[in-house]
């Protein structure tokens, strides 16, 4: 296992980008009077995520970085149930992409637990 040395090396900072690029492609086939909307939101929350894994990480404190990936756990979740809201008013072209992009969120969830259980296990 390779050495932390920046956030960068985290597999959840990793696949934080990852949601993010898959969610801008996925939001780009949405109509164009959402793009200040739905859209815009969608948008903010997927970059949420690894930004605030990335701010956390800078805190240099166990307790700080905890509660920002706890707000990235936050930020998955709302990009979660915007996308089922983009999926319900048939905002949503690629099938594929959308299965995939869901794939994602679940895989990210289950890691920034699985993370933050690390984290609080340190700290005792």
């Amino acid at each position: 296992m390779s050495e932390i040395k920046s956030y960068k090396d985290l597999l959840i900072w990793q696949k934080g980008i990852e949601i993010v690029c898959m969610t801008y492609k996925l939001v780009s086939n949405f109509p164009k009077d959402e793009l200040y909307a739905l859209s815009s939101q969608i948008k903010r929350s997927s970059v949420s995520i690894p930004s605030n894994i990335a701010e956390g990480y800078g805190r240099q404190s166990t307790q700080s970085y905890m509660q920002f990936i706890k707000i990235a756990r936050g930020s998955l979740c709302e990009l979660e149930t915007q996308l089922l809201v983009a999926k319900k008013l048939d905002f949503i072209k690629d099938e594929k992409l959308f299965l995939e992009l869901s794939s994602q969120i679940i895989e990210e969830s289950k890691m920034l637990n699985s993370f933050l259980n690390k984290l609080e296990s340190s700290k005792q």
